[in-house]
């Protein structure tokens, strides 16, 4: 597995799978009825303080994506955020694993202090067990600030990792 830059051709084969995951509404606060190109625009980010990747195989299929960038604008800019999504069929794979320790490697070359994850939902236990593993802390949680379609009201985490 190989970790690149996206470019502008990967949107095609990062959409399917963005799709599943943002209507399945299981995991991600992004509203289920984004278009292509909605979805085009928040998930590759032109921003120069951003950064999209995509993790691919031997072959270049694409297994899944990130997007980074900073967590607020101004004095906030020095801690970063991120989200990742992973084809279904690549779960299980260390997809998820190798996208973020390609986040927090970018990070820190980038001069970010430390990262923060705004909205890790509480009941995405695999997602939670893999940050809390790559040195995230769950700094708080928004008691039923999501309406998981399986769970019901969970609660958000917030998640943070110095570097």
């Amino acid at each position: 597995m190989e970790i690149r830059e996206a470019v502008a051709a990967d949107w095609d084969a990062i959409w399917p799978f963005f799709r599943e995951i943002v209507t399945a509404s299981e995991t991600f606060t992004y509203d289920p009825e984004l278009t292509f190109e909605q979805a085009r625009s928040l998930w590759m980010s032109a921003s120069p303080l951003a950064r999209t990747t995509v993790a691919i195989d031997a072959e270049g299929k694409v297994l899944g994506s990130a997007n980074m960038y900073p967590n607020r604008p101004g004095p906030g800019a020095h801690v970063a955020s991120a989200s990742f999504m992973v084809d279904a069929a690549a779960r299980g794979q260390g997809v998820g694993r190798a996208l973020c320790q390609d986040m927090i490697d970018w990070a820190g070359r980038s001069g970010f202090r430390s990262i923060q994850f705004n909205a890790v939902v509480e009941s995405n236990t695999t997602a939670v067990k893999l940050w809390q593993a790559l040195g995230f802390e769950i700094i708080g949680t928004v008691p039923e600030a999501f309406l998981s379609p399986s769970h019901g009201y969970v609660g958000l985490h917030v998640m943070h990792r110095p570097l």
